[in-house]
């Protein structure tokens, strides 16, 4: 299990991917030898990211502001999803910019935007088909309603039969929770969308920290703080090389 309790942003991280498997910062720059990744974009108002697409599987996750995503809108708390070599977009920011998490299962090398990559797109086709998903908007959960809550709340968010899937949690305060076992996909990032929360006893870890469960891993296990807190869990698909 790996977490990453205060997030790259990608304009920390830009100069340090060419031929590098990662990094995540924790007091020190360290390299992630395990190649996973999860860093924050922010774009300012109307900013645009040209189509493209990317060598590894890969989710975005809205976290403030909105925009457009292609033909969808992409605002707080929308997931989006695309194998490796899925050509989307283009995102454009709206007027209050947009801020998303990207996340990855495996090292990538960087974007690859179109149409000049195309060519090597299509020679790639035979071995990945597109696939691209795009889940509505959920606003973070208001401290109120955490604080009222009295059970803890699973909102599936998407669900495939090759493991891939998502899962909404809210929890009540100082609520133990444990997740699905990891080993039906091929791994799992834990995002806190609000308020904090610990793993394994450790200490609180603030909104927007990720927390990453390889397939081998034993199943995700917190608890969140005295308020209450919301967590998101995607897992992405299986692989013949997971």
């Amino acid at each position: 299990m790996e977490w990453f309790a205060t997030p790259l942003r990608q304009a920390d991280i830009a100069d340090s991917m060419r031929g590098a498997q990662g990094i995540v910062w924790d007091g020190v720059w360290q390299r992630i030898v395990s190649r996973r990744l999860a860093f924050l974009v922010e774009k300012g108002p109307g900013a645009v990211t040209r189509p493209h697409f990317h060598q590894a599987d890969q989710f975005q996750v809205v976290v403030a502001g909105r925009g457009m995503l292609g033909d969808h809108e992409f605002s707080d708390g929308a997931v989006h999803y695309t194998d490796a070599y899925s050509a989307y977009g283009p995102i454009v920011a709206g007027k209050s910019g947009i801020w998303w998490f990207t996340l990855r299962n495996r090292w990538d090398p960087g974007a690859r935007y179109m149409p000049a990559e195309r060519e090597v797109l299509n020679a790639a086709r035979d071995r990945h088909q597109h696939r691209e998903l795009t889940t509505e908007a959920m606003p973070s959960a208001l401290l109120g309603e955490l604080c009222e809550a009295t059970a803890i709340s699973c909102r599936p968010v998407l669900e495939a039969e090759d493991g891939l899937a998502g899962w909404r949690y809210r929890i009540p305060p100082c609520t133990a929770i444990a997740g699905r076992a990891p080993s039906a996909g091929g791994g799992q990032f834990w995002l806190v969308l609000t308020r904090d929360a610990s793993v394994d006893g450790g200490n609180p870890l603030p909104a927007n920290s990720c927390i990453f469960v390889g397939p081998e891993d034993p199943a995700f296990a917190g608890a969140s703080g005295p308020v209450g807190a919301e967590l998101l869990c995607l897992q992405f698909r299986r692989r013949a090389r997971d």
